[in-house]
């Protein structure tokens, strides 16, 4: 099998050479577009999935030799959370060759978080397909780049420690409104105000509104705390 030009490119962004490029084409097909002929890739994303988790939980070990699994763990979840792989997928153009069917891709699959996770586990797991565990991990090391080493020493749900600060105060749950949406579809950034109803209120862009909601309530909570 030949893949096309548009897959050749991006095979190239991530640096991996197929052998087997039917896996490829498969990483990247969702439920939508399957048939008895083209498998979808759901169970490559099954796979993917535990592949992601054991390259981030070696690295970091690796990069943390003291670390507490209570230290470990909200780091690992930061990693691998769907948030991070469809931020991972966007930056590689993912969404530019997802195989979806017609009414998922007009209703906007290409710039849906959940399919892009989805399909960048499957793309983790076709190149362990193809060419084993240590292409798989190099991979992943080389996409996840600077985020491995920046993870926050306590990467807690910073909307969650948020809540509980409101709550603990007699406040009302925070809100969190777009305050605005820039960008082409394929990328796009959204601008996000957490407020809590003492009139505290904090704002962050990021490229997903999960994204965004988080990094406003860390902005809040560091002002708030002093």
């Amino acid at each position: 099998m030949k893949l096309s030009a548009e897959l050749e490119a991006f095979a190239a962004r991530l640096g991996h050479r197929f052998r087997r490029p039917e896996l490829l084409l498969r990483a990247l097909t969702h439920s939508s577009l399957s048939s008895p002929t083209r498998p979808d890739n759901q169970r490559l994303e099954f796979l993917g999935d535990r592949v992601l988790g054991l390259v981030m939980a070696e690295a970091l070990l690796g990069a943390d030799g003291k670390a507490t699994e209570g230290q470990l763990a909200p780091r690992f979840n930061a990693l691998v959370r769907r948030e991070t792989c469809a931020d991972v997928a966007r930056e590689i153009g993912l969404g530019d060759v997802l195989k979806l069917g017609r009414s998922e891709m007009m209703s906007g699959g290409r710039r849906k978080e959940a399919l892009l996770a989805d399909a960048m586990e499957a793309v983790i797991a076709a190149v362990y397909r193809d060419a084993g565990f240590e292409a798989a991990r190099d991979l992943v090391l080389r996409l996840w780049g600077a985020r491995i080493g920046a993870v926050e020493t306590d990467a807690r749900d910073a909307k969650t420690a948020l809540q509980e600060w409101a709550q603990a105060r007699g406040l009302k749950p925070p809100q969190y409104v777009e305050i605005a949406r820039e960008g082409p579809d394929h990328a796009p950034r959204f601008t996000i105000a957490a407020r809590l109803e003492n009139g505290a209120e904090a704002q962050a862009t990021a490229g997903a509104k999960r994204q965004a909601e988080q990094a406003a309530a860390t902005m809040l909570l560091d002002r708030l705390q002093g």
